[in-house]
């Protein structure tokens, strides 16, 4: 967590530099934590925002640091620094900083209270920084702030309107929209024809400020309007119209502008900001006056857009402030010639001396004949203000604010309208003193437009301005008379018309009107004002005239006082100080008379100001009091009337007049004190006693008030609530008149008349608590004086309500406020009696509240309580809790405190009351609770100790004490230095004295410890766990202390030991505990235990602790870090076992079961998963025990779990695919549903088995790769450290990606660059370093293997699962090497590991048991090669045989290929040379059983080329005849090269010749093999149990030297042969020229260990298929190679792998398209006949170029009762390898794997490259090999003697044709004859090369170390086994082992 603590320690906002320093932090935690945390989660949102707020506080401290603010800007700009600041604290993670009036509080000179409500408020303000202050209203008790006024700034900047040509009128007014009127006076703006003032003056001036807009104003929907009126023709294009020396006004267009729409933009801008309005011009002119409604509501049918773009170019800026303020702060502004605009009426508060006198027209419209005219006259209307005696008032008229005032008003022409409507407003600015008596004249002309165009007055009307009874116009549309004039008509003589009616109102006031008067009434014309008064001084009210002249009417005025309640409120609060003070002088003048009137008139006024409506003219009130009051005798009327009110409320039934009484209490007390106050002044204080008198009287009546029983009387109650709600609002007044103690005395008397029960209703509950509320917030409370009277009295009654837990809210807010008062007059010392006072009253009843609200989680009130709790005890001193033990009358007593305070401390810790960046307070709480626990726990030893002990209290006091210790906010180390040292500083490390508290309370136990024995064990591990040194010292010894008791009371310490462990991996998974404390626990324990005579059992106690601590501490690591799931499972394999074997904890050991399951799910590791559920699984028994409810399973018999478990089981077996370790749990649970005849569960589970048995035979599986890794250096984890593994890999998992997944776990690994074992220098370094290469499994299940009739599919499972050993082979020479023969000295070192567990198992990984080393003769090497080819051929052969479809032979062709031409061009040659020369035979006489098995299995390979040959010729397609016949010839070769070897040899083939022995005809006949006839096939052969045919290696090498590519090369030490050496001996083994040119495709090993397993003659994996770099030379520091070899390497690294896993993979089907042959065929044939056809077709689709899939069922044809066979697991897993050549060809030095005898999946047309059908990613690239075709068709029975039998190939035809499924095979002519993917399956993946295993057999181990030594073996990797080579594979042994006997 980061820290605050800059923000804390800066006074941020008193000084500017504080928020420079938040500022640095913020900008510290985005640029190194939270900026990049925020963009790797995705938080780039909160990133911008907190880089805007960044900008903003620093424009704001800009601001500060100018000096150019205002108080209440100051003010302003605080208040937004430290809601900025708290929202970013809050976002970043920050501590809440809390601040009093915006500066940084000192929490120890503040109440906990206070800090709590500080907090709570800067929270508040952060989500509602919106909210405005002025909007809220302010309680009752408050100071009235003044509601702060708005101000519109605007200035005209242009009008570029430049098509008018004339001089124009702009008027610029404010417009609500939804009320549908204009609110401000017009601000008028005149410009010339050339858009620039009229008056050069103006230049830069033409400027407004909008005046006085309240908060209400602003969120109206106001819009800026601006109308344009043009001076000039009455046409504007038509030059006829009118004389141009006459000018009309004209109107022309209208702009608006929302104020809404960017008042949000003016209030943060805080300057001027431009705005083009568009003006627009009226359609029909007769809708002028709504065209700006028009546009608002974008009727854009009625007005019309200039085509220019131009407009009014206008500045806004918003201000605000009172008017005084605004010059002060904008002195420019104001020199600019700013015209001042008002608003229409009166601002928000009218303060006394503010004069005003407007009176607002507005011309609304006429109705007018025509007179005969053939059209619509042009009507202008002039209108003067006459005085009474008929002069002109000169400048009395405005037509807007910016222009002086003029005599006369013009209004604008509307062409040709009778009816004309202009809804212009013009401002009447009448002297007060000439209001009475003037009037309006209005004289109405026509506007001819011809050619002299003249105005002709038609018209006029009148209105006088004040009616006769003094009102004034009254507010409201007029519609006057009009009379009918001519030009020749004079006004000189006003009285003509004044005496005339002017309107229908004025009419029935002028019955008898002469009709012989000059001027008629027209009655069909009428004209229509409005009018709107703006006034202090006159009013429309006639009873409120009448009560400011109530001299003239002295006979009225009872009736005058009792209407003024119906008198607008509006109305009198403009007037209000004259009618106050004509209220008091009519009480001086009869006071008997009038007083209760004028009372009830003055409570009227008084409650008035109450309404919200009119609350901000209280200090208008206030004002007239202080300053204006003059009524010196009216306090004794009104303290009699206010003492009637109060005697009548016992009897009246309607109490309304004197609720309002209670109400307006406060003023009545102001008006009272100040009347004594000017009484006392001018007296010199006479009749002092007799007002201290009325007032003591008076209170009198207020307890009498408060004290009647108000449960039956509703109008009582009210009157009550009404007297309570004022009565603390008159305590300032009555101070100025008597003492603190006096007026104490007055409100504990009233609050004491009170009802003390709390059952006189809710309601008045809520008020009384609300009256002490306010009485401890005034100015009285504060007075010690006072306090010490009132507090027993407040005390009561909040004491009563907690008790009853009712208005806590209220209790809590009153008790905040006491304690907070109690603070700041700490130093007195008069607090310790009030402290002692609370603590007797309020202490037990506070903790019992909290309790209450804490069982509810009410956590604002749970808040508040806390705060005044810790209130309460930090005001406790030594003496207070001294008093407060010697106060409880019994121990009873203590014991029920002791736990109620322990408990609540407890409860407050668990339910963070406070969040969690409340640290301030955290830190405060938790200093008070360790103080007061320090001055509770000795009365706690005192008390509950020796014979009284008390185990609950105990308990109590000791789980307080834990959870403390361990509480977030102590945890120092998580924090900032800075942060850390101002806590130590302050409050020191109070974990450090908690924990001292702890022990020393735990020593005073004594015997008393055992009852805490297990039950505390857990609680003070979790304090050991802190990670403070100091804390673990005195802590660890308590558990010595606790096996110290056990002992000697039980005499062992089982209970602590089994609870610690528990304990423990609980607390360390959480997070907690380091190797540190790993090894301080061990150190501390030790010590203590070897003083002990238990200390045997003690040691080991302590090293298991220890020892589990190491491993839970690896388990935490990996869970916590993003390690990898191998990591973390392996971590979980490692605890579950030592909980299993090392201290025998059976609930932990199953919990980490399903912890280790559930990673196992997560992973997909479905297989993995079953077998470690099964571990639980074989803990039950089925039986019918009861089991509790566990984990996630529920309470359930035994029985149940154990099915529900093997069903989960099963169903994870089955997502595994791992059906044969499911069968065995589904016959386990049919024989239970059997034995309880359930048969409905049996059918279910028999169906299931059935189903797994389908899938096994049906569904294709992958079968994994087998890795060795080993892990030296003391950097690795305590359970990898210095061990090997082996591991089972993941689906498609090649030896290369799985290093580098091995790399990337463990970035800071080092790979080895040699396969030996390292030294102790690497396993001691502090490093980390990685050894891997893959290794071959051994299967164990031998039996299934060896059985004849077992399918494929089946046997594949038992050779890769249930699996505990393997191998891996290493090439090297023994003896001097023969360069022209390597194959004379090359050995094989076969090292079998043997892990602790079978792979699958409960993990992936297994560690190394055991190794063996054994080495392989080169002879042995050779049998086994040669063998494993003839076992392939058989295959394949048999399957062809038994296929009726002939419509495929490609693998057929290119196995003979393969194998027929690496014969003749010298494969076997090369064994001939080395085992058959009279020299090795001669030196190795030993060896010459060995020789003939060779020569034999040669001599079998040619026989069974010829069975081949015939079964080819049978099927081979017309266009690939010449195949064929190159084929037959290359055979004759082939025997012809082998006759003086073999004489009678070219009898043999039936293919070839016409003669031929018995065993011929049976390989020249194409019918199956007899059994019999196979005895003899493989007599010798030592790996037909492992299913030899898995891969394909050189045609003389040793197919066991293949495995020196197992090991992974790293680097380039001392391995052998140079790539030098490498590349001459495949130059030497291939001379043929005809493959040159494909010697590029070898991919040379990254090891300069290129042994002659690699050469020209090696192995499949000699250039190993798993012999790879861990990493990119780039990265890890491969061995550089020759130019000449490098690319061989690339194209290595960039080649598929040889394997395919999906089970759509297929071989390749020979389908005539349109007649042709198949791209593959065709590339085929051109292989080997020449360049007679295109390899590829390009005209082929992609879809054409790769339909080579083949179909089981479309060849399924079973035959007699074989049964049916699975897929070969070889033909899935590896459908096609590259080609083998001759042994004199250099392609077959390209991966050393194509020899006719060649011991794997050596088979296809030698001619084929690499870059052909080579799919092997790995070193080197495999060029030639196709994969071999498991034989299943052999079969060998127990009979081993004869030499030779008949070969018989039994193989059913649908397994051979599932055999050979999933084969494809990619043409010479890449890219043309892709394959593509079968759309119903997953893509295929190029083959991958085999290893066979070494069987488990039952023989003596030294036996079997001696056979393994002379035994030679195929490294293959996967091959399917044949079903009869695993007794012949026993045969083959015992015949060695005879022979190495001998």
């Amino acid at each position: 967590m980061s820290s605050s603590s800059v923000c804390v320690s800066a006074p941020v906002l008193g000084h500017n530099n504080g928020c420079h320093q938040c500022l640095s932090l913020w900008r510290g935690l985005t640029s190194h934590r939270d900026a990049p945390t925020a963009y790797q989660k995705h938080k780039v949102d909160l990133f911008y925002k907190l880089r805007h707020v960044m900008n903003e506080l620093i424009d704001l401290r800009r601001q500060l640091l100018s000096g150019h603010l205002t108080q209440d800007q100051v003010r302003e700009v605080k208040r937004h620094i430290t809601v900025r600041l708290d929202w970013g604290n809050e976002h970043l993670g920050l501590d809440l900083v809390p601040r009093k009036d915006f500066e940084v509080v000192d929490s120890d000179q503040i109440s906990v209270s206070d800090l709590y409500k500080m907090h709570l408020s800067s929270r508040q303000s952060v989500q509602q920084s919106t909210s405005q202050v002025d909007t809220m209203r302010p309680r009752h008790g408050e100071t009235c702030r003044m509601p702060v006024p708005h101000h519109f700034f605007l200035s005209l900047k242009s009008f570029t309107y430049n098509t008018i040509g004339e001089d124009t009128d702009v008027f610029f007014s404010l417009y609500d929209m939804r009320e549908g009127k204009q609110i401000s006076e017009r601000f008028l703006v005149r410009l010339n024809k050339n858009g620039g003032p009229r008056n050069p003056e103006k230049i830069e001036r033409m400027c407004a400020l909008f005046t006085d807009l309240s908060s209400k104003d602003m969120k109206r929907d106001l819009y800026i309007i601006a109308h344009v009126i043009r001076i000039g023709r009455m046409l504007l294009n038509d030059s006829k119209k009118g004389p141009a020396h006459l000018h009309y006004r004209r109107p022309y267009g209208c702009a608006v502008l929302s104020i809404l729409d960017v008042l949000q933009s003016l209030t943060e801008l805080k300057e001027e900001k431009d705005f083009v309005l568009k003006v627009y011009t009226c359609n029909n002119e007769s809708e002028w006056s709504q065209i700006h409604e028009n546009i608002i509501r974008k009727s854009s049918a009625k007005y019309s857009a200039p085509s220019a773009s131009h407009g009014l170019i206008i500045s806004l800026q918003l201000l605000r402030g009172d008017m005084e303020q605004i010059r002060r702060e904008n002195p420019m502004t104001f020199n600019r010639g700013l015209a001042i605009t008002r608003k229409l009426g009166f601002p928000d508060v009218i303060m006394p001396g503010d004069i005003r006198n407007d009176l607002y027209l507005t011309l609304e419209k006429g109705d007018f004949e025509r007179g005969g005219k053939s059209v619509q006259k042009n009507i202008e209307v002039t209108m003067y203000v006459l005085y009474a005696d008929g002069e002109i008032l000169k400048d009395c008229i405005s037509l807007g604010s910016g222009e002086p005032n003029r005599s006369s008003y013009h209004s604008f022409v509307l062409y040709h309208s009778n009816s004309p409507r202009w809804g212009e407003i013009i401002k009447l600015p009448i002297p007060i003193d000439r209001f009475r008596g003037s009037h309006l004249r209005f004289e109405f002309r026509h506007c001819s437009t011809k050619d002299k165009g003249e105005k002709k007055l038609f018209g006029f009307a009148f209105s006088p301005l004040m009616r006769d009874d003094g009102t004034t116009l009254s507010d409201d549309i007029h519609e006057l008379y009009v009379y009918k004039c001519d030009e020749n008509s004079t006004f000189n003589n006003h009285a003509l018309y004044l005496g005339l009616p002017c309107c229908k109102e004025d009419y029935s006031g002028c019955p008898n009107i002469p009709s012989s008067l000059i001027f008629q009434r027209s009655t069909k014309e009428s004209f229509f004002i409005s009018t709107q008064l703006s006034s202090t001084k006159l009013t429309q009210n006639v009873d409120l005239l009448a009560l400011l002249k109530w001299k003239a009417f002295p006979d009225r005025i009872m009736d005058i006082l009792g209407r003024l309640r119906h008198v607008n409120g509006e109305e009198i609060v403009k007037f209000l100080q004259d009618i106050l003070d004509t209220l008091f002088v009519i009480l001086d003048d009869n006071t008997e008379k009038y007083g209760l009137l004028v009372f009830q008139s003055l409570v009227f006024i008084i409650n008035l100001l109450r309404d919200i409506k009119y609350f901000h003219f209280r200090p208008v009130m206030d004002t007239y009091i202080q300053k204006h009051f003059a009524g010196a005798l009216a306090y004794k009327e009104l303290i009699r009337c206010l003492k009637w009110y109060m005697d009548c409320s016992a009897e009246l039934i309607r109490q309304d007049h004197i609720q309002e009484a209670m109400r307006a209490l406060e003023y009545l007390f102001k008006f009272i004190v100040q009347s004594r106050i000017l009484y006392s002044r001018a007296t010199c204080g006479m009749e002092e006693e007799q007002f201290r008198s009325s007032i003591q009287e008076l209170f009198q009546s207020i307890r009498f008030v408060l004290s009647l029983d108000s449960r039956n009387s509703e109008t009582l109650l009210f009157t009550q609530a009404a007297l309570l709600n004022s009565f603390p609002t008159i305590f300032d007044e009555l101070l100025q008149m008597f003492t603190v103690q006096e007026v104490a005395e007055f409100v504990r008397g009233t609050l004491g008349s009170m009802p003390s029960t709390v059952h006189i209703g809710q309601s008045m509950d809520v008020v009384k608590l609300q009256s002490i509320a306010r009485t401890v917030d005034s100015r009285l409370f504060s007075f010690s004086e006072s306090r010490r009277i009132l507090l027993p009295v407040v005390l009561h009654h909040i004491h009563l309500h907690l008790r009853q837990q009712k208005e806590l809210l209220i209790c809590s807010g009153i008790l905040g406020s006491i304690f907070s008062i109690i603070k700041t007059s700490s130093l007195e010392a008069d607090v310790i009696e009030e402290v002692e006072m609370m603590v007797e009253s309020l202490l037990d009843v506070l903790l019992q509240t909290l309790l209450t609200i804490m069982s509810k989680s009410h956590a604002q009130e749970a808040g508040e309580y806390v705060s005044c709790l810790l209130s309460l005890l930090r005001q406790m001193c030594d003496t207070h809790y001294q008093h407060l033990l010697d106060n409880f009358q019994s121990k009873d007593e203590l014991k029920e405190f002791l736990l109620k305070i322990f408990c609540v401390f407890r409860n407050l810790m668990k339910m963070s009351v406070f969040p969690r960046d409340w640290m301030v307070m955290r830190l405060l709480t938790s200093n008070i609770i360790v103080t007061t626990v320090q001055y509770l726990s000795s009365a706690l030893h005192k008390n509950f100790t020796e014979t009284d002990f008390d185990f609950k209290v105990w308990n109590s006091y000791f789980s307080l004490a834990v959870l403390f210790i361990n509480q977030p906010s102590l945890q120092l180390e998580i924090i900032t230095s800075s942060k850390r040292k101002k806590i130590l500083d302050k409050y020191g490390d109070m974990r450090v004295m908690m924990a001292y508290e702890l022990f020393s309370m735990w020593q005073n136990l004594g015997e008393h410890k055992i009852h805490f024995i297990p039950g505390m064990i857990g609680p003070f591990l979790g304090v050991t766990l802190v990670p403070q040194p100091e804390v673990r010292n005195i802590m660890i010894p308590i558990f010595h202390d606790m096996m110290d008791w056990e002992q000697r009371k039980n005499g062992n310490f089982k209970q602590v030991e089994a609870e610690l462990i528990d304990k423990l991996d609980s607390m360390v998974s959480e997070g907690k505990g380091d190797e540190s404390y790993r090894e301080l626990f061990g150190l501390l324990l030790l010590e203590k235990v070897e003083q002990e005579t238990w200390r045997e059992t003690g040691i080991s106690f302590v090293t298991s602790v220890t020892r589990l601590m190491e491993r839970l501490l690896d388990y935490r690591d990996c869970m916590k870090g993003e390690e990898t799931e191998n990591k973390k499972i392996g971590c979980t394999v490692n605890l579950m076992n030592f909980y299993k074997s090392e201290i025998n904890k059976e609930e932990m050991y199953i919990r980490y079961i399903h912890k280790l399951c559930d990673m196992h799910l997560q992973a997909e590791n479905y297989t993995e998963a079953a077998f470690t559920l099964l571990l639980y699984c074989e803990l039950l028994q089925w039986e019918e025990r009861p089991l509790r409810e566990f984990l996630h399973y529920p309470s359930q018999t035994e029985w149940q779990r154990k099915e529900g478990l093997c069903r989960k089981i099963i169903h994870y077996f089955n997502k595994g695919k791992s059906w044969e370790f499911g069968i065995p749990l589904c016959r386990e649970l049919a024989c239970q549903y059997e034995s309880l005849y359930d048969y409905q569960s049996l059918s279910w589970i028999r169906k299931m088995e059935a189903s797994y048995y389908d899938n096994i035979m049906e569904q294709q599986r992958l079968e994994p790769e087998f890795f060795r890794v080993g892990f030296y250096g003391r950097k690795f984890p305590f359970f990898l450290r210095n061990k090997e593994y082996v591991c089972r890999g993941h689906d498609y998992e090649r030896l290369e990606a799985f290093q580098q997944r091995m790399l990337s776990e463990f970035p800071q690994a080092v790979a080895m660059q040699h396969p030996n074992h390292p030294d102790d220098a690497i396993l001691q370094c502090d490093a980390q370093y990685l050894q891997i290469y893959a290794v071959t499994p051994i299967p164990d299940y031998v039996d299934v293997l060896q059985m004849d009739r077992v399918p494929d599919r089946v046997k594949s499972f038992y050779r890769v699962n249930n699996v505990r050993k393997f191998r891996y082979d290493r090439p090297f020479h023994k003896g001097p090497k023969d360069k022209e023969n390597e194959f004379k000295s090359l050995w094989i070192e076969r090292t079998t590991l043997t892990l602790t567990h079978s792979l699958p198992g409960i993990s992936r990984w297994f560690e190394v048991e055991r190794r063996e080393l054994v080495e392989v003769s080169p002879l042995e090497n050779a049998i086994q090669v040669v063998e494993n080819k003839n076992q392939e051929l058989r295959a394949l052969i048999s399957q062809y045989q038994h296929k009726q479809v002939h419509s495929n032979i490609n693998l057929l062709s290119m196995c003979l290929n393969g194998v027929i031409d690496a014969a003749v061009n010298g494969g076997i040659a090369r064994y001939q040379e080395a085992f058959f020369d009279k020299d090795y035979i001669t030196k190795h006489p030993g060896d010459a059983e060995k020789i003939t098995q060779l020569k034999e299995l040669m001599q079998e390979q040619v026989h069974i080329l010829g069975v081949g040959l015939a079964v080819h010729e049978k099927f081979v397609h017309p266009e690939m005849r010449p195949l064929h016949k190159k084929l037959i010839d290359q055979f004759q070769m082939m025997r012809a090269s082998l006759y003086h070897e073999f004489p009678g040899l070219d009898k043999l083939s039936p293919a070839c010749s016409g003669t031929s022995t018995p065993r011929g005809n049976v390989l020249a006949s194409h019918s199956p093999m007899s059994p019999e006839s196979m005895k003899m096939t493989h007599r010798h052969s030592p790996m037909n149990l492992m299913g030899t045919g898995r891969h394909s290696s050189s045609s003389l090498s040793s197919h066991a030297s293949s495995e020196a590519g197992n090991v992974v090369m790293l680097g380039d030490s001392n391995m052998g042969e140079a790539p030098e050496d490498l590349y001459h001996h495949m130059q030497l083994a291939y001379p043929n020229p005809r493959y040159q040119g494909s010697v590029t495709n070898v991919s040379v090993l990254s090891s300069s260990q290129a042994s002659p397993s690699s050469s020209s003659l090696s192995s499949t994996h000699s250039a190993p298929s798993q012999m790879i770099t861990s990493a990119p030379s780039s990265a890890r520091g491969s061995p550089s190679l020759p130019d000449k070899y490098r690319h061989a390497r690339e194209m290595m690294l960039l080649l598929p792998t040889h394997r395919d896993r999906p089970s759509s993979a297929m071989y390749p089907a020979a389908i005539l398209e349109n007649g042709q042959l198949p791209n593959f065929q065709r590339a085929l044939f051109q292989q080997v006949v020449g360049a007679c056809k295109p390899c590829s077709d390009p005209n082929l689709s992609v879809a054409e170029k790769g339909h080579y899939s083949l179909h089981f069922d479309a060849f399924h044809h079973p035959l007699g009762d074989t049964p049916p066979a699975l897929p070969a697991r070889t033909l899935r897993k590896s459908p096609l390898h590259p080609i083998p050549a001759s042994p004199t060809s250099p392609q077959s030095g390209l991966d050393g794997s194509n020899s006719t005898l060649s011991g794997s999946a050596s088979s296809g047309v030698s001619s084929l490259s690499e870059s052909n059908f080579g799919h092997s990613s790995e070193a080197p690239p495999r060029t030639d090999t196709m994969d071999s075709m498991p034989s299943q068709a052999w079969n060998a029975d127990e009979d081993l003697e004869p030499p030779y039998l008949p070969v018989h190939y039994s193989l059913s035809e649908s397994a051979v044709l599932d055999s050979i499924k999933a084969q494809p095979c990619r043409s010479h002519s890449a890219p043309g004859c892709v394959i593509p993917q079968d759309p119903m399956d997953p893509p295929a993946l190029p083959p991958k090369p085999y290893h066979p295993r070494l069987p488990a057999l039952e023989h003596d181990e030294g036996v079997l170390l001696r056979e393994e030594a002379e035994r030679p073996r195929g490294l293959h990797r996967k091959a399917s086994l044949p079903p009869g080579s695993v007794k012949e594979e026993q045969a083959r042994m015992a015949w060695e082992h005879g022979r190495g006997e001998q």
